[in-house]
């Protein structure tokens, strides 16, 4: 991994252009000087399959300066722009810069569409079939490579169609989550619990909170040590009342890591950190705005189920 983080290859690099530059125009320079003695009938005196013969035609003057300028182009342009090394170049030019330019154009040229939704509110948003579509296209091009082009999510991902929310489904507490972005953190537990058997009865327990299958006598030996978990889940298992730590919800049927003994008795063992990237530097405001419209507006379509 060292070889992928020194300076060696970036010197490395720097120093291959530079021969292959200085190389070219030795070439040009040797291949230029030397002289073939032409015959009578201007060729070499070289003869292939017979009748072959090779023709004592120099490259035309054009085409030798066409390579020089070439030549005199690539040194132009390892001063101006970065091509050796970290060497950053005169013009100070930067893929990053360079994408931030075509990104604030495209602001700037989009803000006059998002302004007609500036005074509206996020329900009347959701209204709004040009509001939607835009925030579909933000969506797709955003959100559906972890939640699905369909926002039901998968493991691990949640389902942002229903009305099941870990940080809240208000529209100001989805605005934040796209614009803060959230961590979710389920801490190991199984050494508060106690030992292998007290977890596997927590397991229990904790099926049966949602009328799960379970075995019924583990699931009353672990509602004591249960305990350990009601911190952030509640002694009744219904998640957070704040909803501002992400404790979900153990007494319903939506199961985000998975369902059954092994997947919760894994959740305790070796708990698990989520995390939904903030939005906020990649998108503006007014794109955030309407899309917490869009999102909103999926779990309060006619049907949407908890």
């Amino acid at each position: 991994m060292s070889d992928f983080t020194s300076n060696f290859w970036s010197i490395y690099v720097a120093g291959i252009t530079i021969i292959g530059i200085i190389g070219c125009g030795l070439l040009l320079w040797i291949t230029s000087r030397k002289k073939v003695e032409a015959t009578a009938d201007n060729t070499t005196g070289h003869v292939w399959d017979e009748d072959l013969t090779e023709m004592n035609n120099p490259m035309p003057r054009w085409w030798m300066w066409l390579f020089v300028l070439t030549i005199v182009f690539g040194f132009g342009y390892l001063v101006a722009y970065p091509g050796l090394g970290t060497f950053k170049g005169q013009l100070g030019w930067t893929q990053l810069g360079e994408y931030q330019q075509e990104v604030e154009k495209a602001n700037t040229e989009l803000q006059p569409l998002y302004a007609r939704f500036a005074s509206m509110t996020t329900e009347d948003m959701a209204k709004d079939p040009a509001a939607m579509a835009i925030g579909e296209r933000l969506f797709m091009n955003n959100c559906a490579q972890c939640h699905g082009s369909d926002a039901r999510g998968s493991k691990g991902f949640p389902s942002l169609a229903d009305g099941d929310w870990l940080h809240g489904g208000a529209p100001d507490d989805i605005r934040k989550t796209i614009h803060d972005g959230r961590v979710g953190v389920m801490p190991p537990m199984a050494a508060a619990v106690g030992s292998p058997e007290d977890v596997r009865n927590v397991t229990h327990y904790v099926l049966s909170l949602s009328g799960s299958p379970h075995d019924s006598l583990r699931a009353s030996l672990g509602k004591s040590k249960f305990a350990a978990c009601a911190a952030c889940h509640g002694m009744d298992g219904k998640g957070n009342a704040t909803r501002r730590w992400g404790a979900p919800n153990l007494t319903d049927d939506i199961w985000l890591h998975g369902w059954g003994e092994a997947a919760i008795t894994a959740m305790i063992n070796n708990g698990k950190t989520n995390e939904m990237p903030a939005q906020a530097g990649k998108l503006t405001d007014a794109q955030i705005n309407v899309l917490t419209a869009y999102v909103w507006g999926l779990s309060h379509k006619a049907g949407a189920s908890r």
